[in-house]
């Protein structure tokens, strides 16, 4: 890991750009961090979109973690920002513009080719980062992992035994193959649901919720679109992490 640039945000909020390899990344520290215990580590799985894109909502979700005394880390998604892109998924991303556009069904076909090698990639680069992380001083255990593509999570929740409990975003496609990874998941799960999110299958979302071999798994579902999830909704989920995580 080489960290690139830093600076203090106005909370002082410690934010660190790094490079991991060719993956960037930003890692955010509470203020307190340095004259105190290591802090606990939340990963913040971002959206295909880009880092520099989803920025915004990244480090408004660090600070109120941070807030919580929770250090929060992300790093660009494969074929993301300025990644090179993955022939793949683009193409699949066509047929899935070809198919809404044309208001046919978007097929497991589809599905399977725009997130398996997105999930099959992204997670080893998670379990590098995690390892790269914890290496440091300032971060301790236990780690969550907070929202992203749903089934990187859940594969993240199956095969990494650091990760101690997890909120997941219902908000993205999934192959039908991730049900049987989802049976398997057994760490706390918070999972978050708007309603009325046109681009996503909610009898998806559903079935996934109810697939997770988990004990404690909770389902907070509200009305509104893809972006419009309500700040008690993240309240929760954030209570849910220092329940689990400190």
């Amino acid at each position: 890991m080489h960290f690139t640039s830093e600076h203090r945000l106005d909370d002082a909020v410690l934010e660190r750009e790094f490079t991991l390899g060719e993956i960037p990344g930003i890692l955010w520290t509470p203020g307190s961090a340095s004259s105190s215990a290591p802090a606990p580590l939340i990963l913040l799985g971002p959206p295909p979109l880009g880092l520099r894109k989803a920025y915004p909502r990244l480090v408004a979700r660090a600070r109120h973690a941070a807030a919580d005394g929770f250090a929060t880390a992300t790093i660009e998604l494969p074929g993301s920002g300025d990644r090179p892109r993955l022939p793949a998924a683009e193409q699949a991303h066509a047929d899935l513009r070809r198919a809404m556009a044309a208001g046919e069904p978007v097929t497991d076909e589809i599905i399977d080719a725009l997130i398996l090698p997105l999930v099959d990639k992204a997670v080893p680069e998670w379990q590098a980062a995690l390892d790269a992380l914890l290496s440091l001083p300032e971060i301790g255990g236990p780690v969550g992992y907070s929202g992203g593509v749903i089934s990187i999570g859940t594969r993240l929740a199956v095969v990494e035994p650091r990760i101690s409990a997890a909120v997941l975003f219902a908000g993205s496609f999934v192959p039908r193959a991730m049900f049987e990874e989802a049976r398997r998941v057994t760490i706390p799960l918070h999972v978050l649901l708007q309603w009325d999110d046109a681009g996503n299958d909610r009898q998806t979302a559903l079935d996934l919720f109810d697939a997770f071999g988990s004990k404690e798994k909770t389902l907070h579902a509200n009305m509104g679109g893809h972006t419009g999830v309500p700040q008690f909704a993240g309240d929760a989920a954030a209570q849910f992490f220092t329940r689990h995580l400190k």
